[in-house]
């Protein structure tokens, strides 16, 4: 499973990288306004720093001509860049004309199998359910991730499932069960990953009686 970053901090992305985790970015308008940066030059870092791996750019239109139109200049910035659509009945629209030119598309904002079936069917490269708004619900969000990834596998489609909205270690490991192709996580889920206080514990022992001993390498 690949491990996505959703952020548009150029640094938490450099972090990532260096460390060897980080496979691709997400963004939306929300993380690229939270920059506070031109979007243009940001956009441009941003999938230069994660390259060759992919960075979904979101438009803002809602229509299907704005889409289109949006999602052309967004696929411009650079090769690895993907143009993410809203899963409305215009962005279903966008996606299969879009990927009919050669663009890869995310559909995001997926609450449902059947609208994931049919981001499919259209030609998404990606699909988003977001699991941890449906969790905010009372809904079990992992169950929408298992039933794509088990409709997908039926029907051989080749658009890949990108867990998103994923806010616990929890939310990772129950995807990656599931065959998520990409989980896409805040940095500071990232950082939670790699942590467990039984490593600190032992870690701190080591130190303790390596220290006691008086030895060098």
């Amino acid at each position: 499973m690949k491990i996505f970053l959703d952020t548009a901090n150029v640094t938490e992305l450099r972090e990532g990288v260096a460390m060897g985790l980080v496979d691709g970015c997400t963004t939306n308008p929300s993380l690229i306004a939270k920059e506070k940066r031109p979007f243009r030059p940001l956009v441009e870092e941003i999938c230069s720093i994660v390259a060759p791996g992919d960075v979904s750019l979101e438009v803002v239109a809602t229509d299907f001509d704005g889409m289109v139109k949006e999602g052309k200049e967004l696929a411009q910035v650079a090769p690895n860049a993907v143009v993410k659509c809203p899963l409305t009945k215009d962005g279903l629209k966008a996606v299969k004309h879009l990927s009919s030119e050669g663009i890869r598309v995310n559909q995001t904002l997926c609450f449902s199998a059947t609208q994931a079936l049919l981001s499919a069917k259209a030609g998404a490269t990606y699909i988003s359910p977001f699991l941890g708004r449906l969790d905010d619900i009372a809904a079990v969000g992992m169950d929408l991730v298992r039933d794509i990834c088990e409709i997908y596998r039926v029907y051989g489609f080749k658009t890949q499932v990108l867990a998103a909205s994923i806010r616990n270690p929890l939310h990772v490991v129950d995807a990656a069960k599931a065959g998520a192709h990409v989980a896409t996580m805040p940095f500071s889920v990232l950082e939670m990953l790699m942590k467990h206080p039984l490593t600190d514990i032992g870690l701190k022992k080591f130190l303790d009686d390596w220290n006691k001993s008086g030895a060098k390498i």
